[in-house]
């Protein structure tokens, strides 16, 4: 959890602190990249150091990715521009990559089926603490320290969760393989490069230069070109970074389908509610963080009591019934009044967390308990891979739509000049002096209006999501018995693991 923790914090604590780093190292104009960097490390990191740990073990994965993180942060801490800070970001991040699988694949190796659950909901409620710890640390870090230090309170948090693995962590010994372990570089390179330059094309597109630009189409057609490479790569490789089987499994390929339109969702409440908030509800920005944070409350709850339902109806069936609420409370926003009270979005996020966590956990248990240790971490990180490239997805197709709706709602504006950008907008809207009474109402509508489709597109993402289950899903997920994971540990004979695989609910 701790280990955990160092990931968790970091996007929140930092959003807070930008203004004093921008004020200090300069380089407005690319900020972004703080964000953007980060999370493009992590995304494309995430298949390797899930074979990593299927290969070596999760230990050295878990200590390698720690210690990279940290050092990450010393580096950031010391930044002396904008170039460098980003740099040292993208470090943290491939240290972040090994911390997100690896943690999941643990928990999955540690406990039982049965207590998965539990387990499951303490690791979400270090994402639930730092949302709404994170911003609050962050300011108080960068108004009365120095922003510096946002990157160093890694450090002994680092230190004590390493000292802990090393000395607490121990692996079940395992026979050897015959053959020394062969790590596909060529084919890490190849899925590296082609996550990079997607997710690059997807971060900037409509941001640093438009989506049908030179730049943005040349991205995408080189991106084209390295992921039909990186297959060919995969498929001649002996121990491929992306198994085949991946995609050949039904239940796996239906889990990553619907978790990566979870990802592609998650951008309504997390990106545009905090805008909605103080644009059209007038919030200030902790108020508005608050709002969201309800979701992260009840979510960990909603996961911890999950096993009560999948444990009577299967796995399957409760992600849809997770998903089918979600939808309902997606498509209730755009019915929300206008402006409306600040308890009405915060109710419904309330609801959406609740939705979610019997939509995620079930899935991601679900599917480590169809595999064995040797490909566990193979498995975890191709789930949330495909939940974080939904996520690059959604904030790029979500913000072209806001922006799109927003700029043919201003053509009708009762003063002209203004800003056609949701960014541009909100921040004009922090000053009281900048338009006249009616046109701040027209804008804050013209708002209200972009985020409501955003919503509206999130609801078409849920439904991608319980097609998924409904279409590829096994109504049974064929769930590895524990005795059979046991077996697989001690090397037993594959007619053994075969004998213990069954199709059960849970």
């Amino acid at each position: 959890m701790l280990g955990m923790a160092l990931a968790a914090i970091d996007g929140t604590i930092v959003s807070t602190a930008v203004p004093q780093i921008v004020g200090d190292l300069g380089g407005l104009a690319v900020f972004s990249w703080l964000f953007s960097g980060y999370l493009l490390a992590v995304t494309v990191t995430l298949p390797l150091y899930g074979k990593l740990s299927d290969t070596f073990g999760r230990k050295p994965v878990l200590i390698a990715g720690i210690i990279l993180f940290l050092v990450g942060s010393v580096l950031c801490a010391a930044a002396w521009n904008m170039a460098a800070l980003i740099a040292f970001r993208i470090v943290q991040g491939l240290g972040g990559g090994a911390l997100q699988g690896t943690v999941q694949t643990i928990a999955a190796d540690l406990y039982p089926l049965k207590e998965r659950p539990r387990i499951q909901a303490k690791l979400s409620t270090v994402w639930a603490t730092s949302a709404v710890a994170g911003p609050v640390v962050g300011g108080l870090l960068a108004g009365y320290a120095d922003w510096r230090w946002i990157f160093l309170i890694n450090l002994p948090v680092g230190a004590v969760a390493l000292w802990l693995v090393v000395r607490h962590l121990h692996e079940p010994s395992r026979p050897r393989p015959a053959a020394r372990p062969r790590v596909d570089w060529a084919g890490a390179l190849a899925v590296f490069a082609t996550g990079s330059l997607l997710l690059t094309a997807l971060v900037q597109g409509g941001v640093a230069w438009p989506w049908l630009s030179a730049p943005s189409l040349g991205l995408f057609g080189v991106s084209a070109v390295l992921a039909a490479l990186t297959v060919v790569i995969e498929r001649r490789a002996a121990e491929p970074i992306i198994p085949g089987w991946v995609w050949r499994r039904r239940t796996i390929a239906s889990v990553n389908l619907a978790l990566g339109a979870l990802g592609l969702l998650m951008v309504a409440p997390t990106v545009f509610l905090p805008t909605y908030a103080q644009s059209v509800l007038g919030l200030g920005p902790i108020a508005a963080g608050f709002v969201l944070s309800v979701m992260t409350l009840s979510w960990p709850v909603s996961a911890a009591l999950s096993d009560r339902v999948y444990n009577r109806i299967g796995f399957r069936r409760t992600a849809m019934i997770g998903m089918s609420a979600a939808l309902l409370i997606l498509l209730a926003f755009p019915l929300l009044p206008y402006p409306g009270e600040p308890w009405h979005p915060a109710l419904l996020m309330l609801l959406l967390g609740a939705a979610l966590g019997l939509f995620q956990l079930p899935l991601i248990v679900g599917v480590q308990s169809t595999v064995g240790w040797a490909e566990r971490g193979t498995t975890t990180a191709s789930v949330l891979f495909c939940r974080q490239v939904g996520q690059s997805i959604g904030a790029a197709v979500f913000g072209a739509v806001a922006n799109g709706v927003l700029a043919a709602r201003l053509l009708d504006a009762p003063v002209d000049g203004l800003p056609g950008d949701l960014d541009a907008v909100t921040r004009a809207l922090e000053d009281p002096g900048a338009f006249s009474a009616a046109a701040t109402d027209h804008v804050r509508r013209a708002v209200d209006a972009a985020v409501d489709y955003v919503y509206v597109g999130a609801a078409g993402a849920a439904a991608l999501a319980l097609l998924a289950l409904i279409t590829l899903a096994p109504r049974r997920f064929p769930v590895i018995t524990e005795t059979t994971d046991a077996h697989e540990a001690a090397g037993a004979p594959e007619a053994a693991k075969t004998a213990g695989r069954s199709e059960i609910d849970s």
